[in-house]
């Protein structure tokens, strides 16, 4: 498959995933649940789909990600059913903890400021 079919396929598949996860009515699945990438393999046997929790607690996080994975079928059905394709790929999703990182260091780059700035003398 070349390049671009295959980039192409990955973000129609994040695109959708997404949709779906945001319809599901689960009260496990937080929120701010969030898609941040989907790779599909060549073969489009298998995906795996990188999901963002923005929760405080890692547990919230871990039971969300293990709740999208046993509904992987479902979701992958609907997968299948929106996007018309013949080849459904099994699903695995990955916690991935980018933009808590992202997060953790804008703080640290904000306490670094307001020191900065508390010692500063006043002129």
């Amino acid at each position: 498959m070349s390049s671009f079919r295959y980039n192409r396929l990955n973000e129609e598949v994040k695109k959708t995933l997404s949709e779906i996860v945001r319809e599901m009515k689960d009260p496990r699945i937080s929120p701010m649940t969030t898609i941040m990438s989907a790779e599909v393999t060549n073969d489009q046997k298998w995906a795996k789909v990188n999901v963002s929790v923005y929760d405080k607690e890692m547990s919230v996080r871990e039971e969300t990600v293990q709740v999208l994975n046993q509904a992987s079928g479902f979701i992958g059905h609907e997968l299948g059913r929106r996007m018309e394709i013949r080849n459904i790929p099994k699903l695995k999703f990955i916690l991935d903890s980018s933009i808590e990182y992202s997060v953790h260091i804008s703080q640290i780059l904000n306490e670094i400021n307001s020191e900065k700035k508390q010692n500063e003398p006043d002129e």
